[in-house]
């Protein structure tokens, strides 16, 4: 019997109940695009982040109130399987015309698996892959804009145009000389002679601004001829209150980087935000649709999009799971699939006996960072339950370490490891390794930025806590990440001391501490002591880092951000910044 055929009215009734849940919660994720903008002109930073971290929270609870409904209304967890078929089938009906299919699918996968018993998760009942296309959806307002120069008075008034159109209720404290800056950078990157107008000269822009922190950036992309040269403009608060431009960027991979998952995720406001991310691929081609849909605040769409990449690669490859190389640690166990560039993380069922935390601990410190500014320091993680990945994949040596360190961490069932709770992020070289191999430049590099990483976690309230050199990655454009957060405290929590004077010569050479210690009491003098044991390194690190030794550095910096100042980070080279040729009030 052909199931779609016949008429079901409680189908029907929970198909709509699961898109008005849907459609409830787009409506909220537009609001926050949407007062991003008025955040912005107001120079709200805190209320920024406040709103970062709402929007992340916001999925999942309307998924809750979603089974809530549908198992107070239409006792769901006893509905039969044919029933969920037609659900399915219905829902994928009311998607035809609609302006987020892909997400809405999401959703419906979120809901149904807190209902359905695992064995369920199969295409019958779920959205293992796309039922409805996000091609040539139409969207209003649009998803870019197009400008002729030609036609609007020449390139540099167009640019200008294309800045006003945004409409920032805050003035500019000189456009006409941003534009200026603009127009140099842009000409000196195209070799320093602008190139001959072509019929279809245009300049596309992306009609919502992307917010993040304390700037907006305009992206976009000038087309001339067979020429398409993508850009990205930041647009940041001066002192006084008034808007300018702080640089041009217009490589691809420099904007790629503003799209790194070890950053904060932009509020954008989209009708169709498939459109935005077939727009955003243009410019970065190699960047995984997963990352853009996360990158913009869609982090539940990036993991479906993940794990459905993910499972194409498995199909596609025979390497086995292994242990990842490197030091083990105490809290979490760590493989890898060689062919595939992410790292798969387990929290252990025991850890390291100097280890104070509990597994509820650790969840709440990953959770963590995905609502914090990361400052480009901090890898993300996709979070993952009941994960069923084929068992003839796993080496026996990672069994082994499964079976001894994470026992109740996963079942093997019929021809697939169930791992019950899983964290993934990008694979890194750790920082321990590359320093072994690396030659003096390198190491000096290396070390430069291991302490910059520090040091800008601090100021975004961030204390790493373990800073061992195994604890951090370096990525393929050579900076350094953290990415070990079990022992990660917002700096206004921790007491930062300088250790007192001993009371005499004996005291001082017995080993033992003479004087009181709190549980969240930290004596940065005793840094030195376990992280600069290599005198390469050590040499490296005092050039650049000294005051990280010392109290009054971390002492500073709490009290900065207990005053609420919030720092300016900056996701491109300092070089590159409009006001080393303009020095601004």
């Amino acid at each position: 019997m052909d199931i779609s055929t016949v008429q079901n009215p409680l189908a029907q009734r929970v198909a709509d109940a699961m898109i008005e849940g849907f459609n409830r919660h787009y409506r909220n994720i537009r609001l926050y695009g949407q007062q991003a903008k008025t955040l912005f002109e107001n120079a709200q930073w805190l209320e920024v982040q406040k709103a970062v971290r709402e929007r992340i929270r916001s999925y999942d609870e309307r998924v809750d109130d979603n089974v809530a409904r549908l198992r107070e209304e239409f006792d769901a967890d006893h509905i039969d399987d044919q029933t969920w078929q037609q659900i399915k089938l219905y829902y994928i009906g009311l998607l035809v015309n609609h302006k987020q299919p892909e997400l809405a699918e999401t959703f419906f996968n979120s809901v149904t698996t807190k209902i359905l018993h695992r064995s369920y998760f199969h295409n019958d009942f779920i959205f293992a892959r796309p039922a409805v296309s996000t091609e040539y959806i139409e969207s209003y307002p649009p998803v870019y804009s197009s400008y002729y120069p030609s036609a609007h008075g020449g390139l540099r008034a167009t640019v200008k145009r294309i800045i006003q159109d945004f409409d920032w209720q805050r003035p500019f404290a000189d456009l006409d000389r941003d534009i200026d800056c603009i127009m140099r950078s842009a000409e000196k990157h195209l070799g320093g002679q602008w190139p001959t107008a072509e019929a279809n000269f245009q300049i596309q822009v992306l009609y919502s601004a992307f917010y993040r922190n304390k700037g907006a950036y305009i992206i976009g992309k000038a087309i001339n001829g067979h020429l398409e040269l993508p850009f990205a403009i930041p647009v940041l608060h001066d002192d006084s209150g008034r808007l300018f431009i702080d640089t041009i960027l217009l490589d691809a991979w420099r904007i790629s980087l503003l799209f790194s998952l070890s950053r904060a995720y932009f509020m954008v406001d989209m009708e169709v935000p498939s459109g935005y991310v077939q727009y955003l691929r243009t410019i970065m081609p190699n960047k995984p649709r997963s990352e853009l849909y996360t990158m913009i605040g869609l982090g539940k769409q990036g993991k479906t999009m993940f794990y459905r990449d993910f499972y194409q690669h498995l199909k596609h490859s025979e390497d086995k799971f292994i242990i990842a190389p490197g030091i083990k640690g105490m809290v979490m166990l760590v493989f890898t699939l060689p062919s595939y560039p992410y790292v798969f993380k387990i929290i252990k069922d025991v850890f390291g006996s100097s280890k104070e935390v509990d597994r509820a601990t650790v969840e709440r410190k990953y959770q963590l960072v995905k609502q914090v500014d990361r400052v480009g320091r901090m890898a993300d993680s996709l979070e993952f339950s009941q994960v069923a990945l084929p068992r003839a994949r796993f080496s026996e040596d990672l069994m082994d370490e499964l079976r001894t360190l994470a026992p109740s961490m996963f079942e093997e069932e019929g021809d697939d490891v169930v791992i019950k709770h899983l964290y993934i992020e990008r694979r890194m070289v750790p920082l321990n390794l590359y320093l072994d191999r690396a030659d003096e430049a390198k190491t000096e590099h290396a070390v430069r930025e291991y302490g910059s990483a520090i040091r800008e976690l601090a100021l975004a309230n961030i204390f790493p806590g373990d800073m061992l050199w195994k604890n951090f990655g370096v990525t393929r454009y050579n900076r350094v990440v953290f990415y070990d957060y079990d022992e990660i405290e917002y700096m206004t929590d921790m007491n930062f001391r300088h250790i007192p004077e001993a009371p005499d010569y004996e005291t001082e050479m017995s080993g033992e501490v003479w004087y009181s210690v709190a549980r969240n009491d930290v004596f940065p003098e005793e840094f030195g002591t376990f992280l600069l044991g290599s005198p390469k390194v050590r040499q490296a690190f005092l050039k650049h880092h000294r005051d990280l030794l010392t109290a009054e550095f971390w002492q500073q910096t709490k009290a900065q951000i207990l005053a609420g100042k919030v720092p300016d980070f900056y996701p491109y080279p300092e070089e590159l910044r409009f006001c080393n040729a303009y020095p601004r009030s």
